[in-house]
């Protein structure tokens, strides 16, 4: 009998594509759950809240997005800040989304906008602009170049000793690319940090609980995730995690 296919939740930003709202999903993260996991995508709309049951009886694992929005302020403290933009459907969508999720133990694999929001969801804070803090490294990414050079290994970042990302690597450091400005202030409730930048920046973090697969990184493994022998490890760790909870008839 043929095995079944995983189904991971993936939700959409809500855009304006004048003169109408827009649910979007990049390409880059179907392709890394379709070609990255083989599993299949079932687009979560960024409706808030009132749906969220109905799609998590559906799936088998979320994944959360990077996006060009960020978490607004107000979820975490933080100052208003009119420069970033901001995406009040998808913080309604997500943020109740990630605590339900964890009481139903769906994993969760979450990457750059989506690392944000764990941690907000977590009660962490954030910085809204790494690059304005004295000390810190310009994470974002140059526009100028082309895509191919702007999600090109950036910088190095240093694994946690004894962590999933250092058992993945095998080794203390490994080479990731950059296309973000805002970031982790404090750590969330019941979260450990798995890889700093060479800033001090928090770079990837899971849950502290054994028991549960939430992972967040703040680069973009999706991209070219099938090229990147490291990317890739993160997908299939995310994958495992999906087919342990369907073998142990949780879904």
């Amino acid at each position: 009998m043929q095995a079944k296919k995983l189904k991971i939740g993936i939700v959409a930003d809500c855009k304006m594509l004048d003169p109408h709202y827009f649910h979007s999903i990049g390409d880059k993260y179907l392709r890394a759950i379709t070609e990255g996991m083989g599993a299949t995508p079932i687009l979560i709309p960024a409706l808030g809240s009132e749906l969220l049951g109905e799609y998590l009886s559906m799936v088998d694992g979320i994944l959360l997005t990077g996006s060009y929005s960020n978490v607004e302020p107000h979820h975490y403290g933080g100052k208003k800040n009119a420069t970033p933009v901001h995406d009040p459907q998808r913080d309604a969508t997500t943020l109740p989304l990630i605590s339900r999720a964890i009481e139903a133990d769906i994993p969760i694999f979450a990457i750059c906008r989506g690392f944000q929001e764990v941690n907000v969801a977590h009660g962490g804070t954030l910085h809204e602009t790494v690059q304005e803090l004295p000390g810190m490294l310009d994470h974002r990414e140059d526009s100028t170049v082309p895509v191919e050079e702007q999600y090109a290994p950036a910088h190095s970042i240093n694994l946690v000793s004894g962590g999933l990302l250092a058992s993945l690597v095998g080794g203390d450091t490994a080479d990731v690319n950059s296309v973000h400005q805002q970031g982790v202030d404090t750590l969330g409730n019941g979260l450990k940090v798995e890889a700093t930048a060479p800033d001090g920046l928090i770079e990837a973090y899971q849950s502290d609980r054994d028991d549960r697969f939430v992972l967040a990184v703040q680069w973009h493994p999706e991209w070219k995730v099938t090229e990147n022998p490291f990317y890739l490890s993160l997908l299939t760790a995310f994958k495992q995690a999906c087919l342990d909870r369907v073998n142990s008839g949780q879904e």
